[in-house]
């Protein structure tokens, strides 16, 4: 970054923090404070100059329906000084863009990973993590299955490793109680987050995977598929099951302790393990061509994200969380405090307290 660059940058943090925020944070130190009665600031306004202001995003297909539902929200209150274009093509090929300085925001459904935190820093993109919602990965089956309510994470393994390709094909080869009936699968995308999450949740590696199965960064295909499959099982953000519930039944999950059917309740408090998961916006307003309205829609983003998230079926953070993603913002705090690896058994609570010693 230059230093023209980083003078403007951090004087629009500046301004934001006077404008908006009751409590400041030094950068330096290791842990923010926000106040509780704290507001989202704005950090500029979008002048008439501005008026073809384009904010690009694209990323998870998990995340897509909260964004796409705030920038909508956002455009018909600028009155279309700004428009935002909202797209998807998974979390690695959202941060492909997002790291090549193609896009301003980039949703995630796991963290920022060390290929792409070196391909970033290569190319002088840098990043404030927010994280915005936590979500359930779903496993589903076809509402015609009277056969499956549950699964163990040990079977989900079993079905999923690479070692299972063409070999694991049916569901009594599954457990022993199920019929001698054919089983199709069908997952995420290879560059989704999901795809990353559920493999390394399940499998114990990242992208360790068997290839025969019916994959897709759209998660309304894998819908589709299951739902017209009466032998099929898939997975995908809680989300899409939850709008597509009279298609599809979900498994309860078995880590050891007891099957948990994925809800909101389940996740608020750390019950739905190990497939419950934070989601993520990443942006890099200093590299785009219209700061003020990456700034403005980000800002907006956090005010709206836990109605969002709640109204689309995913779980919303603590207030608090919201406040902290606020300050980071617009201090331009950036950085992952997740040292590009996931992290499995998360809860709400651990995620906040990352944000604070940030």
């Amino acid at each position: 970054m230059s230093a023209t660059t980083a003078r403007f940058a951090l004087a629009l943090g500046i301004l934001a923090l006077t404008v908006g925020c009751s409590t400041t944070s030094n950068q330096s130190s290791t842990e923010t404070s926000v106040s509780t009665t704290q507001q989202p600031a704005t950090v500029t306004e979008v002048k008439s100059t501005d008026s073809a202001a384009i904010v690009n995003v694209d990323g998870s297909s998990t995340v897509f329906p909260i964004t796409d539902a705030i920038a909508k929200e956002f455009q018909a209150k600028s009155n279309q000084k700004v428009q935002v274009s909202v797209k998807f093509s998974g979390t690695s090929g959202g941060f492909k863009k997002f790291c090549d300085g193609e896009t301003d925001i980039s949703n995630a459904s796991r963290p920022i990973n060390k290929a792409e935190m070196e391909v970033c820093k290569k190319n002088q993109i840098r990043y404030v993590e927010l994280p915005i919602a936590f979500d359930a990965l779903t496993v589903v089956v076809n509402p015609q299955n009277d056969w499956a309510k549950d699964i163990t994470v040990a079977e989900l393994k079993k079905i999923w490793e690479p070692a299972a390709e063409g070999k694991i094909t049916n569901w009594n080869q599954v457990r022993s109680s199920y019929p001698n009936r054919p089983l199709t699968l069908y997952g995420a995308g290879k560059e989704s987050g999901t795809f990353d999450y559920f493999t390394e949740a399940t499998v114990g590696k990242a992208k360790s995977s068997r290839n025969d199965y019916k994959g897709s960064e759209d998660d309304e295909e894998l819908v589709k598929g299951v739902s017209n499959d009466p032998g099929a099982l898939g997975y995908f953000g809680y989300a899409y099951y939850q709008e597509n519930k009279s298609k599809l039944k979900a498994l309860a999950i078995d880590s050891g302790k007891g099957a948990i059917l994925p809800s909101p309740e389940t996740v608020e408090k750390a019950k739905y393990q190990p497939l419950s998961r934070p989601l993520f916006v990443y942006v890099n307003p200093w590299s785009a061509k219209h700061k003020g309205a990456v700034y403005q829609f980000a800002n907006f983003y956090l005010q709206k994200a836990p109605k969002a998230a709640s109204s689309i079926g995913y779980v919303p953070l603590p207030d608090e969380a919201y406040q902290i993603d606020t300050v980071h913002l617009n201090q331009g705090k950036v950085g992952t405090v997740f040292d590009g690896e996931a992290r499995f058994d998360l809860t709400i609570s651990e995620l906040l307290r990352k944000q604070k010693q940030f």
